[in-house]
């Protein structure tokens, strides 16, 4: 198995960057567990663990440290950009040469996650980041478009372009370390994704969460906006196999919770 370890930044009393009613810690949950459902239901030889799977305060050496105690063969930081630009851009540390090794996984990773995010490419570039340094496997840091710039904000607050980011991060994690597909894959894209609520606001769907996870249920929250309003979706598993999302559904509904399908292409 190819042991992949998902980092969303930020979480917790750490909200990241912020603007146009998004908060970066929000944006990368949601793309990096749009990730991990991908990979571990449609690939049979990737397994994932994430620094976060909620709204969780967790530092950067709390970060790289479980990954290497994991032995995690890849790690994939998910950010969001601010500072005044808009686009794509990722990054690996600038010790690496660009024939390194990992400088060559990025460049397959990059290329995929260009083709779909929909946003400029600012390029592949290099920094001093912990978790790029304290990794003891390749690493690479991705900034998904500009928090603060209102075309990219807007991008970030629909679902179609979460999915999208996530399929380029997947397609690319799966051509740089050999993912294997399943036998009989679902229709290419579709996801059954489970939702166990929706709330107008943030505070409501936090609530529904940390009840969720009392009773043993990973959820995030999808963030949409509908004619001028912001809608807090609470979605407690994405499949790309139904038969999946309807055990997921029963097993909620066992709990006390009301839960429901709703199929992403």
């Amino acid at each position: 198995m190819v042991k992949i370890y998902i980092d969303p930044g930020h979480g917790g009393t750490d909200p990241g960057a912020q603007g146009n009613g998004l908060k970066e810690k929000d944006v990368t949950l949601a793309i990096a567990t749009r990730v991990k459902n991908m990979l571990v239901n449609e690939y049979s030889n990737a397994t994932v663990r994430m620094s976060r799977t909620g709204d969780q305060t967790v530092s950067l050496v709390q970060r790289t440290n479980d990954a290497n105690a994991w032995g995690a063969a890849y790690y994939l930081s998910i950010h969001i950009n601010a500072g005044g630009g808009t686009g794509y851009e990722d990054y690996i540390h600038n010790a690496l040469s660009d024939s390194s090794s990992t400088a060559q996984l990025r460049n397959t990773i990059h290329a995929e996650i260009v083709k779909l995010i929909d946003m400029t490419n600012r390029g592949k570039k290099k920094e001093n980041f912990h978790v790029l340094r304290e990794s003891n496997m390749p690493a690479m840091l991705t900034e998904n478009g500009f928090i603060d710039n209102a075309s990219d904000a807007a991008k970030m607050k629909t679902s179609a372009w979460l999915d999208k980011a996530a399929r380029g991060h997947v397609n690319g994690l799966a051509k740089a370390l050999g993912l294997q597909k399943v036998s009989n894959p679902p229709p290419s894209g579709v996801l059954y994704r489970v939702v166990t609520g929706s709330f107008t606001t943030r505070a409501n769907a936090d609530q529904q969460i940390a009840a969720l996870k009392a009773k043993g249920f990973d959820s995030f929250i999808d963030i949409a906006v509908v004619n001028g309003t912001t809608y807090y979706r609470v979605i407690t598993g994405s499949f790309s196999d139904k038969a999946n999302a309807d055990k997921q559904v029963a097993d909620l509904k066992a709990k006390g919770f009301d839960a429901f399908i709703i199929v992403v292409n």
